[in-house]
């Protein structure tokens, strides 16, 4: 190898470190606590739960006789565009004869609304608590005004639901 090829192998190299060390850090946008009920939009079908939780403090117990829809909250004014916004959470479910997942939709003024689902990784059955997750790819100039944050069961069942953030990472 010349000396002249040797240095570009070596300013190639350092190129691709330099692309690849770029800022991929999550920010937490908002969390939702749900150390009560009041943070919560629906209100029947669940019940704060003080003894099953992944973090200490509570879960959102959601009893399900029949399909739902939970929304769990509404994230307004966010600035945030170019990037992924990642719905997470911790849940958990007992003898559930169906799925359950995440649903997190984003409303765009004068374009309507779009959503994501985690239907990679559904709950079914019983399960000890898993993390869930469901991103959304914002472009360039793609604001939206609201996040909601759903949970979905399909099926009967009891599933509990913990430790939710709304975050965002660079594209």
């Amino acid at each position: 190898m010349t000396r002249k090829s040797g240095l570009i192998a070596c300013w190639v190299i350092a190129a691709a470190f330099a692309c690849n060390s770029e800022d991929h850090t999550e920010v937490i946008v908002a969390e939702v606590p749900l150390d009560s009920l009041d943070e919560v939009i629906t209100k029947s079908g669940v019940e704060m739960d003080a003894e099953v939780t992944s973090d200490g403090r509570g879960s959102l117990r959601v009893n399900a006789s029949q399909p739902a829809r939970v929304r769990i909250a509404e994230v307004d004014g966010l600035t945030v565009d170019d990037a992924q916004l990642i719905y997470r959470a911790r849940l958990r479910s007992r003898e559930l004869r169906g799925h359950a997942f995440l649903e997190m939709w984003c409303v765009f003024p004068g374009q309507g609304e779009f959503f994501s689902r985690a239907l990679q990784s559904p709950l079914t059955g019983t399960n000890d608590w898993v993390t869930q997750e469901t991103p959304f790819l914002l472009k360039e100039g793609q604001t939206p005004s609201r996040v909601v944050l759903n949970l979905i069961v399909e099926g009967q069942g009891t599933v509990w639901l913990d430790d939710i953030v709304l975050a965002k990472t660079p594209l």
